[in-house]
């Protein structure tokens, strides 16, 4: 039954995890997504034909005033019942209306990419921060591998002293080297535990879980091309296209101001009743009922005013000049951001392939150089420093895959295929 429960808590205490079940728990929880989609819901509100301004305004009013007047010998009492219902409807303002309205899908539109932005940037922040979690472990199982080894060769020369082919020297370099490594792990065991712990606040976790990590830690290597990567940069990529609406935007502000140059057609119609009462002294209340039906039309035009209206359309023609400028500004700093990734992509392509060759390199030399210390061929200090090459080489690798994936992520992002990828 102990060896029951104890499987059941560990079974619990080590909960699959892998990437995708990361961005999802991400996707769901994090917190700058959930605020970026309610502003998308704030928006999604605003875009009606009512906040537009298509449909009239209906307004009802009821009021009650009573009086009363003593007079010696003769009391008046007074009743005004009013009520009302009005019609106010612009029917006419220089297409105003469906301009304000293309305003607010342009609005909405643009929300709902500020959140493909935000959930785009929180898919590349889960694979950093998920790969740096397999990183630190990596690492962590190669410093416990040459921690390893350093306390095998303490505790051998210990016995080696004992049986007098060893001096106290050659123990204590062998102890030196043994605690260095093991202080290196200490280390190591904090930046793996810090880097769960930024992956379960992106996860929106309280508490770093003891998850068992399910993806490999290995770079995947397609072939990409310059020509292609920038074909879907234009046309995915959300930074991009927000500049697009906000150009939108702005012409949109020019037809605004446009239309004010325009005369404005107004309805107002609607009914007031009225029901009177009058009492003098002890006569009964006199009652009198009026009703008063009204339907106007107002055609306005503003000629003139001092010029405000000619100013407010040159500086939005200005400012839709400067959103070209800026459009076209962020297209080439996106042309060169892509160039210099793809290339960086490429070297750290190259790195990654001598790095796996340095690593087999110095996985060699250090069992070679194992078995020639055991053997006495060859001193502490020379292997000392095979065991130092190879835990550089080691790290150089690990570090070069890391670098590897980050690289990629960014081109995905770059190019707004980040999310079809691990979608």
């Amino acid at each position: 039954m102990i060896l029951i429960m104890a499987m059941s808590l560990l079974t619990q205490a080590q909960q699959p995890l892998s990437l995708t079940n990361a961005i999802t728990k991400a996707l769901e929880n994090n917190y700058s997504i959930s605020i970026a989609q309610q502003n998308q819901k704030v928006a999604e509100i605003q875009n009606n034909w009512g906040t537009a301004g298509r449909y009239p305004y209906i307004n009802l009013s009821l009021a009650d005033n009573n009086s009363y007047r003593a007079v010696d010998g003769d009391n008046a009492t007074s009743v005004n019942l009013t009520g009302g219902a009005s019609v106010n409807w612009t029917i006419f303002d220089g297409f105003s209306v469906s301009i304000t309205k293309t305003r607010l899908e342009e609005l909405e539109n643009l929300s709902k990419n500020n959140t493909a932005v935000m959930v785009e940037s929180t898919i590349q922040s889960v694979i950093l921060a998920y790969y740096d979690v397999l990183l630190q472990k990596e690492t962590l199982s190669t410093l416990e591998e040459i921690m390893k080894l350093s306390q095998d060769r303490f505790e051998r020369t210990e016995q080696q002293k004992e049986y007098g082919s060893a001096v106290t020297y050659d123990v204590l370099q062998a102890q030196n080297a043994y605690l260095a490594d093991r202080a290196n792990y200490l280390l190591q065991e904090v930046s793996y535990k810090n880097s769960k712990r930024n992956l379960a606040y992106l996860m929106a976790e309280k508490e770093a879980a003891d998850y068992e990590y399910t993806e490999k830690f290995e770079a995947i290597t397609p072939e990409y091309t310059l020509a292609g990567l920038r074909a879907q940069m234009i046309e995915n990529n959300k930074s991009l296209q927000n500049q697009y609406i906000n150009q939108r935007l702005l012409e949109n502000a020019i037809a605004s101001a446009k239309s004010a140059f325009s005369p404005s057609l107004d309805f107002s119609g609607g009914v007031n009743g009225t029901r009177a009462g009058s009492k003098i002294g002890d006569m009964d209340m006199d009652w009198a009922n009026s009703a008063n039906f009204y339907g106007n039309f107002t055609l306005s035009w503003n000629l003139f005013n001092g010029g405000n209206r000619k100013r407010a359309l040159q500086i939005a023609e200005i400012d839709s000049d400067i959103g070209e400028i800026e459009l076209t500004d962020m297209q080439h700093d996106l042309d060169n951001s892509l160039a210099n990734l793809f290339e960086f992509y490429q070297v750290r392509k190259e790195l990654l392939m001598v790095a796996d060759e340095n690593l087999q390199a110095a996985q060699l030399n250090l069992q070679i150089s194992r078995d020639k210390f055991e053997a006495g061929a060859i001193n502490s200090f020379n292997f000392r420093d095979v065991q130092e090459i190879y835990l550089q080489a080691a790290r150089g690798r690990l570090q070069a895959i890391y670098n590897f994936i980050n690289a990629q992520t960014s081109l995905l992002r770059l190019t707004g295929v980040i999310v079809q990828e691990y979608e």
